[in-house]
């Protein structure tokens, strides 16, 4: 646990705080003690609080629906994904054997969902002072870029309107795989032109899945 204070830069005097934290619902039920659960719900609370504050204080110029955008486009699992890459939360994760075997320490769902309990956990700890200093440190670049992308298009319009450059085509979306209990739903998604597959993304939610494979398929079309 020393090893991963060092990498969020916050040290607890509660390290049960740090570990429930880190304790997916598996393994919890394997020991019959408390999951990451509820600190992830009160974490997602304070991420969407402080992030909008921010934007609040440090981008005056932005309206009040381009405010919403960006938080929408940084407050999100992708962006939490990368914050626990960064710091090798899945190497620290208490994980069920059966998550374990099927590859829970790299699932993107999982290791979103830990930022929010960690940042739950460092809010409980230390105050919303040492809670506010985690997100920002994390997310401010990626606020920075979306706030200078805000009023471009979504990357269903972009891959839309590139594919019917020529003509009319029909594009589709089709979810080709989902998994994990309703409460940690992770959908795949395949995004079709006139039938014939072009990429396929992932998400917590059908709409993320879609977009990302969108995104995916116009990273394909500029190789």
């Amino acid at each position: 646990m020393e090893e991963l204070e060092k990498e969020i830069g916050y040290r607890f005097k509660n390290q049960e705080l740090l570990k429930t934290a880190l304790t997916h619902t598996s393994y919890a039920y394997e020991k019959s003690i408390q999951s990451n659960e509820k600190l992830e719900y009160l974490g997602d609370s304070i991420l969407e609080f402080v992030s909008s504050e921010y934007l609040y204080k440090n981008y005056p110029k932005l309206k009040e629906g381009e405010m919403t955008k960006v938080r929408a486009t940084v407050v999100c699992e992708t962006s939490l994904y990368k914050i626990a890459q960064k710091h090798n939360f899945g190497e620290k994760l208490y994980l069920g054997k059966s998550e374990i075997a099927s590859g829970g320490r790299s699932r993107t769902a999982i290791l979103a969902d830990s930022v929010e309990a960690v940042i739950a956990a460092i809010y409980l700890d230390g105050g919303m002072e040492e809670a506010k200093k985690f997100i920002i440190e994390n997310l401010k670049e990626e606020i920075k870029i979306a706030s200078k992308n805000v009023g471009q298009k979504d990357y269903k319009t972009v891959l839309q309107e590139k594919l019917q450059i020529k003509g009319e085509v029909v594009i589709d979306y089709v979810i080709v795989g989902e998994k994990g209990p309703d409460h940690d739903k992770e959908f795949e998604a395949e995004v079709r032109c006139n039938s014939k597959s072009l990429a396929r993304g992932k998400g917590r939610t059908k709409k993320q899945a879609e977009m990302q494979a969108a995104k995916q398929a116009l990273d394909n079309m500029k190789r």
